[in-house]
């Protein structure tokens, strides 16, 4: 019994903890800009199906896949377990699912046979992100001190979970041997184990017991972890995907009320919409071109933060990255979750982007001023993007850092008149000559009278 009321506390104070946590992030994600996303359930639950679900994107690198997708699919059913669990910690039952027979034997082995490659997985893991020298895509200006350690707590707290589990599982078979009764179900890895454990009933009693508590206690802790961490994305990149853009990639938004007006000079007849009224019946205030901080941006790009892997697949295909500029569409993207949690709800446990020595920005004092243009990324960045949508194809949970791009290209250019000089030469010949060109329309068609002359010096005289 008191073990039981032990478990409830436990459980209620992880799932209220991360609840507690969700609804922060949910809140940061909700002082984006409103964006209508409904519509297109089919299409939408197909993409979550093939992208979230069945890995679709990864498969483009296939050693990579392979590992994630163990892991991955290990998760997934190793639940099956951990349900059980803590059914039986409330009602305080022993292998409550025990009595499904044969599939609780098929369930028990496959869980077995998963944990032990979960753990190959996991190692293969560690050495590719920690092997010397390391893989380009996993090194960079954002992945100082917190992400790289993040990564690697994340693969050494998977070791003990499944240490944990086999432990618990050894000790309930060799307790059960010693004891002369059945356990339910089939226990491959951990049957082997069991041989290596005393044959003290007390002892394997507490072998049991301790392997069982650090097992579930390492979940409720990894779930409480999470949003503090990379690692939220498997939770995030369900909504994330589902979210994702269905239009063409390359297809950029219009402003809606430059749109308007393009159309009002086009057609004289043409009815501007009214602007919009606030709660109080007031016009409200227009809104700014673009974006200068993350409030500026729709929701969905700061849902797509939170969906963010890190794992550098959009950064290590980025022709402008590949040649030295300073732009990195991975940092984009953690610039913007860093940015949101830094002005508005931080992660409850951690803090570790914005402070300790080799942190990738220096604390910002002055909140009130700070912005995401310019306080974390630099025009410099945004300019070097040659928005070729490698990055949108390249990303395994439909991330677009070009969206979020070019929203700040917009603040710059349209807010500020901070483009280049040379876009501003264009945008003045455009202006003027209604071409890109420094020509005038008059002469817009002398390569046509040029080539009709060299044609005619072509025709043979007439016989």
């Amino acid at each position: 019994m008191l073990q039981s009321i032990l478990f409830a506390l436990l459980l209620v104070a992880a799932f209220g903890f991360f609840t507690w946590q969700v609804r922060k992030i949910r809140a940061n994600v909700l002082v984006g800009r409103d964006r209508d996303m409904s519509g297109h359930p089919a299409e939408r639950l197909r993409k979550t199906l093939l992208v979230a679900f069945g890995q679709q994107k990864m498969f483009k690198r296939l050693t990579p896949a392979l590992l994630h997708l163990v892991v991955y699919v290990g998760f997934w059913v190793i639940n099956i377990e951990v349900l059980e669990i803590v059914i039986d910690g409330l009602f305080g039952t022993h292998r409550f699912l025990g009595f499904l027979g044969p599939v609780y034997s098929a369930l028990m082995a496959t869980n077995e046979v998963l944990a032990a490659l979960v753990l190959v997985a996991v190692a293969a893991l560690w050495w590719r992100r920690n092997r010397h020298p390391p893989l380009k895509r996993f090194t960079g200006p954002e992945l100082r001190m917190w992400p790289k350690l993040d990564a690697n707590i994340i693969l050494y707290v998977e070791v003990v979970l499944m240490a944990a589990l086999f432990f618990m599982n050894s000790a309930d078979i060799r307790l059960h041997q010693v004891e002369g009764k059945a356990l339910p179900g089939a226990f491959p890895v951990s049957y082997f184990l069991s041989g290596l454990l005393p044959t003290n009933v007390g002892t394997l009693a507490v072998l049991e017991r301790a392997g069982w508590w650090i097992h579930i206690t390492g979940i409720f802790l990894f779930l409480n972890y999470l949003p503090s961490s990379k690692h939220f994305h498997i939770i995030m990149a369900f909504p994330g995907v589902w979210y994702s853009r269905l239009v063409p990639q390359g297809q950029f938004s219009n402003v809606e009320s430059i749109t308007h007006e393009v159309k009002a000079m086009m057609d004289p007849s043409y009815e501007v919409p009214a602007a919009p009224l606030g709660p109080d019946g007031s016009a409200l205030a227009p809104m700014p071109f673009g974006a200068k901080d993350v409030e500026d941006l729709p929701w969905t790009n700061l849902l797509a933060a939170y969906s963010c892997t890190e794992c550098g697949r959009c950064t290590s295909v980025c022709p402008a990255n590949l040649t030295g500029k300073l732009l990195s569409p991975r940092k984009i993207i953690m610039d913007t979750r860093d940015r949101v949690e830094e002005k508005y709800n931080s992660p409850l446990i951690f803090r570790p982007n914005v402070y300790g020595a080799e942190a990738k920005h220096e604390p910002i004092t002055d909140l009130a001023n700070a912005t995401l243009l310019r306080g974390k990324v630099t025009p410099e960045e945004l300019w070097a993007c040659t928005t070729c949508n490698a990055c949108v194809e390249s990303c395994p949970v439909n991330i677009n850092p070009l969206e979020s791009i070019i929203e700040m290209r917009r603040f710059l250019v349209l807010e500020e008149s901070a483009a280049p000089n040379s876009l501003n030469v264009m945008f003045s010949n455009i202006e003027n000559n209604g071409a890109p060109w420094a020509f005038s329309p008059s002469d817009r068609f002398n390569w046509a009278d040029d080539l009709y002359v060299k044609d005619l010096t072509l025709v043979p005289a007439a016989v």
